[in-house]
């Protein structure tokens, strides 16, 4: 089987005014952009008294190596989530959306995701001996990359709210 290590993990908070469909977008945009595969493994709508409640996961997955795959965990959790008319720059009304934002974001460094490695206890054994002694650097190195990678990620998904909050007037 193959092996995870979580290298970074990180948490969007943001409560105001936005549009839904368009953090959603930037969220995955972001990930294709940087060749990731990503799966919606949940979607769930709650109707609620004070709004809707989303839930929503992510898997994102890229290749690097026959050996190596950066592994994305992407769970947003939104409280509230209400439709609300506002008025933009040119005095147009738009309908946004208001409520309370959380997204968790979580980066492993997969080693041997093709189980290649783990067809007897001997091979497991040279596995280990391999990520300990001989690629020990080149582990180091992706586990930088994908914290970097995932780094940017958080940035630009604060960045998004930051500028809709000013968009509208929030």
């Amino acid at each position: 089987m193959s092996e995870k290590d979580l290298i970074y993990e990180e948490k969007v908070k943001y409560a105001g005014i936005f549009d839904f469909k368009d953090v959603y977008q930037t969220a995955y945009t972001w990930l294709t952009d940087y060749q990731y595969w990503v799966e919606e493994r949940t979607y769930s709508e709650k109707i609620k008294p004070n709004g809707k409640e989303v839930e929503i996961k992510w898997i994102a997955k890229r290749k690097i190596s026959d050996y190596f795959r950066f592994f994305l965990k992407v769970d947003w959790h939104i409280v509230g989530m209400t439709t609300v008319e506002m008025t933009d720059e040119s005095g147009n009304k738009i309908k946004m959306n208001k409520g309370q934002f959380e997204i968790k974001v979580s980066a492993y460094l997969e080693k041997d995701y093709e189980n290649r490695w783990e067809g007897n206890a001997f091979g497991k054994f040279l596995r280990g001996t391999y990520d300990r002694f001989v690629i020990r650097s080149r582990i180091e190195q992706y586990e930088d990359k994908v914290a970097g990678e995932l780094e940017e990620y958080v940035a630009a998904l604060k960045s998004f709210f930051a500028i809709e909050g000013k968009r509208v007037g929030a």
